[in-house]
């Protein structure tokens, strides 16, 4: 009887970007120099293409020719599209236009750089112009935004990101991929045995515990959206990141967390952050969804949906397999 040596343990490689952290597994160690090569390529792209920060980035660009018509890349094509979609499945819970909505709570520049304590009086809410005013035709990429209209693809993109990085290093080594990019997670190729372990916590970057709830992932992707770690206060309020469309305000803190399974890390983010946005409505609207979603409300109390498993269950490692 001839025995399998156990597989090696996957290789990590682990760094900041887009305002957050950057986690890379690979099945095959010998793989993760070309897979790394792979993930900082599509995070470069990205960052050019939709940053709010950069002054030189397309989104840039394009926020200053609201009310203009331009033609935009391919990539920035690919994630306006992306954001567009979010919008037009969440019925615009998840909305592109909030970028002017964002400045003005103060978020005009990177978390890092932002001020913990601004004292700052906030200005009033402005309106958010609403995603079906923006007309795009895909086949020449030619884009008109309402005037005065600054777009923020930040969730979406960051999610597409991880779909594409994911997707693009597993056929470039032919082994199993993960990649996370703060709260938005996507995996491609052939998972290790017994699938990607994930625990689960309200901070990504801070080290979950072992007992605590985890799932294993065979495909697909994850997302979290919260209201606990990207804050800042501004005139003595507490605000978050995450902006109701209907008000322009951060959204009514209701869900301390919601995460979402979904075939691609796109579909699982537009689903969490639809969630926060809306608060009480979520669960009849994420039922609606049949996608497998753990929320966690501002007492801890969790709600599981669509054959997501109970936390008890969960500790334990629970399967969560490829939700197509």
């Amino acid at each position: 009887m001839t025995t399998r040596a156990p597989a090696p343990p996957p290789a990590e490689a682990v760094f900041p970007a887009l305002g957050t952290t950057a986690v890379l597994l690979v099945t095959g160690p010998k793989a993760l120099p070309a897979a790394e090569a792979v993930l900082r390529a599509e995070l470069a792209a990205v960052d050019r293409a939709c940053s709010r920060f950069r002054p030189d980035s397309e989104l840039t660009r394009v926020n200053r020719n609201a009310g203009d018509p331009t033609t935009v890349s391919e990539r920035f094509a690919e994630a306006l599209q992306a954001a567009l979609r979010a919008a037009r499945l969440t019925d615009g819970a998840v909305d592109p236009t909030v970028g002017r909505a964002m400045t003005a709570l103060g978020y005009d520049r990177t978390f890092a750089a932002l001020r913990p304590e601004d004292t700052r009086p906030l200005p009033p809410a402005p309106a958010v112009p609403g995603w079906r005013r923006i007309v795009f035709d895909p086949r020449l990429r030619r884009l008109l935004l309402p005037p005065h209209t600054q777009l923020d693809l930040g969730a979406t993109a960051k999610a597409l990101t991880a779909d594409r990085a994911a997707r693009h290093a597993a056929a470039a080594t032919g082994c199993g991929v993960l990649v996370s990019l703060g709260g938005d997670l996507a995996v491609a190729g052939p998972a290790p045995d017994g699938g990607w372990r994930i625990a689960l916590a309200d901070d990504h970057a801070r080290p979950a515990t072992d007992d605590g709830p985890a799932v294993a992932v065979t495909g697909g992707a994850l997302a979290t959206s919260g209201v606990r770690v990207r804050t800042w206060r501004r005139a003595g309020r507490t605000l978050h990141h995450i902006v109701d469309p209907a008000t322009g305000e951060p959204a009514a803190p209701v869900w301390r967390t919601v995460t979402v399974a979904a075939a691609t890390c796109v579909d699982a983010n537009t689903a969490s952050t639809a969630a926060i946005v809306l608060g009480g409505r979520a669960v009849d609207w994420l039922r609606g969804t049949a996608l497998p979603a753990r929320l966690v409300d501002l007492d801890g109390r969790v709600v599981c949906l669509g054959g997501w498993p109970s936390d008890s269950a969960a500790t334990r490692g629970a399967t969560l397999g490829d939700p197509r």
